[in-house]
């Protein structure tokens, strides 16, 4: 069981060693991973030094057999000093899990040993330019060829694309079954056809390299394929369930380090005489901050609860995390920026950083509209425990 109300002695000591690597050797560099719209590379070295890069890799394939609360930790601390860096945990668990639901063992011990070595990282490729919400609408196609695989198509808001060395791709292999005719592969980046396009120019998150991927007639062995012909869309949603864990992390992540910043600023900063941090006005922003953060850190760890048993309410659980957190996270951050006045809206300090990180939060691996359908869905469906 995973307590919602304390952590265990194992998970307070993964959280201190986490926050201990990221103020130590990730902080320092945010602004500048921001500023110059960079790949945080000594995070990314930092994090596989500490074994934090994958640590949701089971330990018979080399990895540090972190659960889903020890991960989501991770994620959170990184978060709370640079948005950007927790993308790297975080997307390698997004782009290799499919490999662990449903992948053969083969494949799981070529690849999860890869990651966890820290051989290359690992991205998950299912948007496309028209198959955004509607995941099932794609237009990249795999064809059997003999043995083999061909792919062509093309990937659209891949994180960390080009960085990353593995890529789990949907592709359809039956046009006429729609979802279920979605297949899921893997695909390397030194595979022939396989390009990139440009970096996005984004508002946030901009250490984190966000590309389209080609696939250009991309023959691959018959055996990356990953689960049966036909599950990749099932196998998608079921690794949606739990990722959507780890970016209620990262809002919360965000948050937490956005009210730091502001409560060492107010206690410092005067006014009329007396420090900021004195008026009802600001106390009551802190209030609400402080509270918010709290009721959405206790629902992701109990949504990450149910990714580790995998209960059968975690869909649910899942979205809700997912879209309370993100929300509190923008409300927060924007609330950061307002608490130091004019100077939160400069660069010299990090609350506009986080406002524009924060955002994203609320959008990808579904938008927070995206989210409340599914939780619709599930209500209306009896699927939600009773606490």
């Amino acid at each position: 069981m995973y307590p919602m109300y304390a952590l265990s002695e194992e998970h307070q000591a993964i959280r201190e060693a986490v926050r201990a690597v990221a103020e130590a050797k990730i902080a320092p560099y945010a602004a500048a991973v921001d500023e110059e719209s960079r790949f945080p590379e000594e995070a990314a070295k930092a994090l596989l030094d500490a074994d934090f890069h994958a640590a949701h890799v089971p330990e018979e394939y080399g990895g540090a057999g972190a659960d889903a609360l020890a991960t989501v930790l991770i994620i959170e601390e990184v978060a709370r000093v640079c948005v950007s860096s927790s993308l790297i945990p975080a997307v390698n668990k997004l782009g290799s899990l499919p490999l662990q639901i449903a992948g053969s063992e083969e494949l799981k011990e070529k690849y999860l040993k890869r990651l966890a070595a820290g051989d290359g990282g690992f991205s998950y490729c299912l948007s496309e330019p028209d198959a955004g919400s509607d995941a099932a609408a794609q237009k990249t196609r795999a064809v059997r060829d003999g043995d083999d695989w061909v792919l062509n198509g093309t990937k659209r808001w891949i994180t960390n694309a080009g960085v990353s060395e593995y890529y789990t791709v949907l592709a359809m292999t039956d046009p006429e079954k729609r979802s279920r005719g979605i297949s899921a592969f893997v695909v390397e980046k030194s595979d022939p056809g396989v390009s990139f396009g440009a970096p996005e120019k984004k508002l946030g998150v901009k250490g984190s390299p966000t590309r389209e991927v080609y696939l250009d007639n991309v023959r691959i062995p018959g055996d990356r394929i990953i689960g049966a012909e036909g599950t990749g869309f099932e196998t998608a949603m079921k690794t949606l369930d739990h990722t959507r864990v780890t970016i209620a992390a990262q809002a919360v992540g965000v948050a937490q380090g956005a009210l730091d910043y502001v409560l060492g600023y107010v206690q410092e900063r005067q006014q009329f005489g007396k420090n900021i941090a004195e008026f009802q006005g600001m106390q009551f922003m802190l209030a609400d901050m402080g509270m918010k953060i709290e009721a959405a850190r206790q629902m992701t760890y109990a949504a990450a609860g149910r990714s580790e048993r995998g209960d059968k309410d975690l869909t649910f659980f899942g979205a809700a995390a997912k879209a309370f957190a993100s929300d509190v996270a923008m409300e927060v951050t924007v609330n950061a920026v307002q608490a130091l006045g004019g100077y939160g809206y400069t660069r010299e300090y990090p609350v506009e950083r986080m406002m524009r990180d924060a955002k994203i939060t609320q959008i990808y691996e579904g938008t927070n509209q995206v989210q409340r359908i599914v939780m619709a869905r599930q209500l209306l469906a009896g699927i939600q425990s009773q606490l």
